[in-house]
């Protein structure tokens, strides 16, 4: 079953720039695990900060592995150590 992972970042306008490479790497990282369909990454229009990432996976158990993967970890650890506040995670499946 396809799972959406729906990413919630809060991100000061000033630390907009030093954020953006730290999500590209994650994006790199995650195109080459196995289940990894696409993600889309969406800036909020009324709430300045505030961007969300869908990610979208083959199965549950093809996320799992990605969210507990070493290196995905790593660059997850810098993110939000540079926001200053934990990532927020939802996760979807077609009903």
């Amino acid at each position: 079953m396809v799972v959406k992972i729906i990413i919630k970042r809060q991100v000061p306008e000033t630390k907009s720039d030093q954020l953006m490479p730290l999500l590209m790497q994650m994006r790199n990282l995650a195109m080459s695990q196995p289940g990894y369909i696409t993600g889309e990454t969406l800036r909020r229009i009324d709430r300045p900060g505030e961007t969300l990432v869908i990610s979208t996976w083959k199965s549950m158990d093809d996320w799992r592995k990605w969210s507990s993967n070493a290196e995905r970890a790593g660059v997850q650890a810098q993110i939000d150590a540079l926001l200053g506040l934990p990532t927020e995670y939802e996760i979807y499946a077609s009903g």
